[in-house]
């Protein structure tokens, strides 16, 4: 089975891109404006890929940001990504979320992606 992402790199059907990667609008948004950034090259963890590759999505994340700045004026950002089954990847090509956070889009926001699970320790902040 082909991988979805590298059907999107065929398409050409970016919001933004450079050399070794792009960003598409996510097709199941947690939030409006929500971003998939993705590797060009084909491969599933984050710890594989080249420090080029990583500057690269770094570039693209803030290119996006700005973006979506004049766009949508977020209040806030959660930058995210699942690596393996376990921590909830279930398309094993590489992806980063970069998702705008809006007041009011939960009750209470704190804690961020650490409400991801229980913490094994109490946290205060």
């Amino acid at each position: 089975m082909l991988c979805i992402f590298c059907e999107f790199l065929n398409s050409k059907n970016y919001i933004a891109e450079n050399e070794l990667a792009f960003a598409i609008y996510d097709h199941y948004p947690v939030n409006k404006g929500h971003v998939l950034i993705i590797p060009k090259r084909h491969f599933a963890s984050f710890f594989d890929a080249s420090q080029d590759e990583i500057i690269a999505f770094n570039e693209l994340i803030n290119e996006v940001k700005k973006r979506l700045d004049g766009e949508l004026r977020p209040d806030g950002y959660n930058i995210g990504i699942n690596v393996g089954e376990a921590a909830g990847q279930t398309i094993f090509h590489l992806h980063i979320h970069l998702i705008p956070r809006y007041y009011g889009d939960v009750d209470n926001p704190r804690g961020g992606i650490r409400k991801l699970k229980k913490p094994l320790v109490e946290y205060d902040g």
